[in-house]
């Protein structure tokens, strides 16, 4: 999952000195957790990936303003939410994703998620019904697993405003499922 800070900055450093090798190590670090937050962002497959090129190629362009003290991650996933952002300003209504989609081969593996029964089918669309400043700490901290500290760097939130906004979506969500037939 590419969690390791001190491992991080080692194959940064080594990106910044012009290895290549280092970077395809940074991908493949993240390129799961970015790709699932983007399409979660955008909710269109095709869409997602062709992001996620774009987002690793800001990373590459961009990597000797990482500021160290920070985690990685947090710092990939902003420039992630902003490219999504500006391409969601520019796009067309929003397209689920088909049922016989396949990843592309060095794509992330949506197999999971392809699986889900139709109540994860209804969770998901219940948090897409959220507002989004309920609906990303939900994201991060559900559906990407980071820790609290992680999700409320990556949104630039004090960690009790990011609990507190997950307090909030969820008891949205309970109203949702309830109003959809589903027991709490």
């Amino acid at each position: 999952m590419g969690e390791g800070g001190a491992e991080d900055l080692r194959v940064i450093e080594r990106c910044l000195g012009g290895d290549v090798e280092a970077f395809a190590t940074l991908v493949g670090s993240y390129q799961r957790q970015l790709f699932w937050g983007i399409y979660h962002r955008v909710r269109n497959y095709e869409d997602a990936q062709e992001l996620s090129q774009i987002v690793f190629l800001k990373i590459f362009q961009n990597l000797g303003s990482f500021d160290p003290d920070r985690p990685f991650f947090s710092w990939a996933y902003r420039i992630a939410m902003n490219e999504s952002s500006n391409f969601l300003r520019g796009r067309h209504p929003v397209e689920a994703l088909p049922e016989n989609a396949e990843p592309a081969s060095n794509g992330p593996d949506p197999a999971q998620f392809m699986e889900m029964d139709e109540r994860s089918r209804e969770i998901h669309a219940a948090v897409h019904a959220l507002p989004a400043k309920y609906r990303e700490p939900v994201i991060l901290c559900h559906f990407l697993q980071l820790s609290y500290e992680d999700a409320a760097l990556s949104l630039e939130l004090p960690v009790a405003t990011l609990k507190s906004r997950l307090f909030a979506a969820r008891t949205q969500l309970r109203s949702l499922l309830k109003a959809h037939g589903h027991a709490s």
